[in-house]
């Protein structure tokens, strides 16, 4: 195992290597299995849910034995939206959550989630501490035997809860009569349910991304790659496009001109809305330090507040409870709304949208051109031999001061490591998008200049 196994989303990798393989995954399966006995669990139970990759298979049977090795009881959900996760392990008063997913990655990774009793991701403390039982030998010298061992049982109604949890975030005095609406599922969990919840609240939809075969997933279609449902969009003549990626906790929408609307955009669509009928808690919206300038300013000219947070849909959370706030989310399509959901939901937020449209009687283009001017934002990586802290690249931070002098109020500029990867991502905000690029390609230059630099030079014997 490398020396962290839990990183910014649990765990992910490739999938049969390395720290992505099936002892592995049983070892995650005992240890949440035993640290919800030690907290007084007499048979804890789990729920187990996956994404449509080949590999869910081989995670899945691997945590279900690591759970049944402990004693615990398994629910077997097959493949389902991540969020459809976090909701049944509430709503079953399990013990635990685990999805076997990697999101947006392609098929050749996995990974696995943990969500707590609460519905919750599990906080880093929690995550270290089943860390240590999955390096340590605890779980290993107090298996039981006989009759204590656990059982696993399919819940064959899932999706149906899961589609019936969904369609409650929509406004109930409200159908979905009448609209035109483009479903992609990404080839991913939510392939059979996200058409149902548009369908069953009266719309007509139109599904691409419904046809996994273990090896498309999130492959040209979803919110990775919305320009699939814009064709469709367009094509079909639809009201909007709703593309989710391959777990289904984010959504990039289409507007009917084909037109992609961001994280950024809906979150100053629907922030701007729960502002008005003090809705929003505290007058706050949450958003990672990547969320664009100009929703900060549309935010600020609503009389709201925008606080930011490291960038990953849990710390969103984080700042969220932490704060008492109820809407947050990320430029990426993770969106989360606490008063629906306890984690990002691509259908949760898909609801929200079309309720807005229908009580404005508008179309999206319209609602989108008026939320937030964006403000021109330009992203470069750099791929480094390693992840060196920013201090240790005196000139390169430097460099990064005299930019953010330069810009003012008028730009941002934020550097920051890859959470998986050293690729050291420079983002750069400001008027004027050709001078902002250049801006950002010295940044990425400098820190390439200077890390070589300071490489040792090896000497001939």
């Amino acid at each position: 195992m490398t020396e962290k196994l839990f990183g910014t989303d649990g765990v992910r990798g490739l999938a049969n290597n390395g720290d992505m393989s099936p002892e592995m995954a049983f070892r995650v399966g005992a240890a949440i299995t035993y640290r919800a006995k030690k907290r007084g669990g007499s048979t804890p139970r789990i729920v187990v849910g996956k994404d449509t990759r080949l590999s869910g298979y081989l995670f899945e049977t691997a945590v279900a034995s690591g759970i049944c090795a402990l004693g615990g009881e398994v629910l077997l959900c097959g493949p389902l939206p991540t969020p459809a996760i976090a909701h049944l392990t509430t709503s079953m008063r399990a013990s635990a959550g685990v999805v076997i997913s990697a999101s947006h990655n392609a098929y050749q990774d996995n990974g696995i989630k943990l969500f707590g009793p609460d519905g919750f991701k599990l906080p880093d403390s929690e995550e270290a501490e089943v860390e240590a039982l999955i390096r340590g030998s605890e779980i290993d010298r107090n298996r039981p035997t006989g009759t204590r061992l656990g059982r696993a049982e399919r819940l064959d109604d899932a999706p149906g809860r899961y589609v019936a949890f969904a369609k409650a975030s929509f406004p109930s005095d409200l159908t979905l009569d009448g609209m035109k609406i483009v479903v992609d599922a990404a080839h991913g969990a939510a392939y059979r349910t996200a058409p149902l919840v548009f369908s069953e609240l009266g719309a007509t939809v139109y599904s691409i991304g419904v046809k996994p075969d273990g090896k498309n997933i999130n492959h040209r279609v979803g919110a990775l790659h919305p320009e699939a449902c814009a064709k469709e969009v367009k094509k079909r003549n639809a009201h909007l496009g709703i593309a989710l990626d391959g777990d289904a906790d984010r959504v990039i929408v289409v507007d009917e001109h084909g037109n992609q609307v961001d994280g950024d955009v809906i979150m100053a669509l629907c922030a701007t809305r729960m502002l008005r009928q003090e809705r929003l808690h505290q007058r706050t919206l949450v958003a990672t330090v990547m969320s664009n300038l100009g929703l900060e300013r549309a935010i600020d000219s609503a009389n709201g507040k925008l606080v930011r947070s490291k960038v990953g849909d849990r710390h969103v959370v984080t700042a969220m409870r932490q704060g008492g706030y109820n809407f947050g989310g990320e430029q990426s399509g993770h969106l989360i709304f606490l008063d629906h959901a306890t984690t990002g939901d691509g259908l949760v937020a898909s609801m929200q949208v079309l309720a807005t449209l229908l009580r404005e009687g508008r179309p999206l283009s319209e609602l989108a051109s008026e939320a937030m001017e964006r403000v021109p934002q330009v992203l470069v990586n750099v791929v480094l031999p390693d992840r060196r802290p920013l201090d240790a690249l005196p000139k390169t931070s430097e460099r990064i001061a005299m930019i953010r002098k330069e810009l003012g109020n008028e730009g941002r500029v934020f550097v920051r490591w890859s959470g998986t990867e050293p690729k050291l991502r420079v983002m750069v905000e400001g008027p004027e998008e050709s001078q902002i690029a250049a801006m950002a390609e010295d940044i990425a230059h400098q820190a390439e200049r200077e890390f070589f630099r300071s490489q040792p030079v090896a000497k001939a014997c």
